[in-house]
């Protein structure tokens, strides 16, 4: 039987597989559908990633050999080409099975002490957001584009129109830029970016790229290939406005609305889902509801950085084999709720154990703010912490600490608020 078995060989399982390593556990597996390990990592050649984790500028495929180098220097086994199939969390402290099947070792069922999920997420596609109009081709959604210009080789498109403003449709518009083609508008949905401000400047601004907030797609047109699309705005209901029309001839249109966790496995195991992340509940040491099964990374929740992912990811293995090598004690003990108050989409943790020595809160706002307060308030009503931020906004994930004192102090659920401080 495995200490370990970790699901996803993406940047998150790997910082997962490194940690638990670290921390004593030896019979440690990863599994990875793809044949190599780095996840999406592999295809973001851009630079941006490990300012926080590496204090340097690396890329992509960079950040990925950072950990790939860890891995190696332990003794975590990898089965690449290999596609979990099915979770079956064990009873009564009874190991986890794990079904899964590849070429090479064909179909197997692994026991476990311990899971780590890291399946990480999907992008969404025409088809989940039901695009009106012809179907031919030259619709792609970013990350597809993305791997078929950087891993494949091909250009997808010359004259290309973006829809949504998410940080892989504006790093293609830059891409697809420096490749030659004419990138003519990134239309987004909102009145606000979904991507952060670094790649609105560096991708649209630096290249003349127009965005078009409150637009959208409304129609497609083309027999073969794409030829034109039209844009129309959006009024407060997110309703196109008649008369409001633009229409651009392009060979291309890219997608970059929104991701989904990949959580197939997860909802099989009856592990608890939060609505509000499309991923699991978790704990503050990312355990799910499930003794000794964990998530941790995208298939939580969407990150805006890797670094943030390496940093939970982590957490998630070193509570895996503290857990392990705990023999599975069983939870008890008081749980705080950590909700999502004014202002606030979602929380991740959802859960936090009254003795926890601290709590790191990732949460995103729902709207843009200036100057503003995030007030955590208990069950009680009294306020038992406030931060300042200069600026929030929804594409940019927020992180707050709560040390044991003020867990210690809390009276039942714990609910965040964000509010905007009038400026004199």
């Amino acid at each position: 039987m495995l200490d370990l078995i970790v699901i996803g060989g993406g940047p998150a399982g790997l910082a997962a597989a490194c940690r638990a390593w670290e921390d004593g556990l030896r019979r440690i597996l990863v599994l990875e559908r793809d044949k190599e390990l780095g996840g999406i990592l592999n295809q973001c050649i851009h630079n941006g990633f490990g300012l926080h984790r590496f204090q340097e500028e690396l890329t992509g495929p960079e950040y990925a050999g950072r950990f790939i180098g860890m891995l190696r220097d332990t003794g975590v086994q990898v089965q690449l080409d290999t596609m979990a199939l099915q979770l079956v969390p064990g009873k009564a402290g009874a190991p986890h099975t794990v079904h899964c099947v590849s070429a090479q070792h064909g179909y197997q069922v692994l026991e476990t002490a311990a899971v780590v999920l890291a399946m990480g997420c999907r992008e969404r596609t025409r088809g989940a957001i039901s695009i009106p109009g012809e179907r031919p081709s030259g619709i792609f959604t970013a990350g597809a584009a993305q791997r078929y210009i950087n891993m494949e080789g091909y250009m997808v498109g010359r004259r290309v129109v973006i829809l949504g403003s998410g940080d892989i449709g504006l790093i293609m518009a830059r891409r697809m830029s420096l490749e030659g083609a004419k990138v003519l508008a990134c239309v987004e949905l909102m009145p606000y970016s979904g991507g952060l401000t670094r790649n609105i400047v560096q991708c649209l601004h630096d290249y003349d790229i127009p965005l078009y907030l409150s637009h959208t797609v409304t129609d497609v047109r083309g027999h073969d290939r794409l030829e034109q699309v039209t844009v129309s705005r959006v009024d407060e209901q997110r309703r196109p406005i008649p008369g409001t029309e633009m229409v651009f001839d392009c060979d291309t249109l890219l997608l970059s609305v929104g991701l989904i966790p990949e959580n197939e496995l997860t909802r099989q195991a009856g592990i608890c889902m939060d609505g509000r992340t499309s991923g699991a509940v978790v704990y503050e040491n990312m355990e799910t509801s499930v003794p000794g099964i964990f998530a941790c990374g995208n298939v939580v929740h969407v990150h805006d950085l890797v670094d943030y992912v390496s940093a939970e990811s982590e957490r998630a293995g070193a509570a895996a084999a503290a857990y392990v090598q705990a023999a599975r004690p069983a939870a008890g003990g008081a749980v705080l709720e950590v909700k999502n108050g004014a202002g606030v989409s979602y929380t991740v943790p959802q859960h936090v154990r009254a003795g926890a020595q601290k709590a790191e809160v990732f949460f995103r706002v729902n709207r843009v703010l200036g100057t503003s307060r995030i007030v955590v308030q208990d069950g009680a009503g009294t306020r038992i912490a406030q931060y300042r931020r200069e600026h929030m906004a929804p594409g940019e994930m927020e992180h707050i600490v709560l040390p044991a004192a003020l867990l210690q102090k809390a009276q039942g659920a714990l609910t965040l608020h964000v509010q905007e401080v009038a400026q004199a």
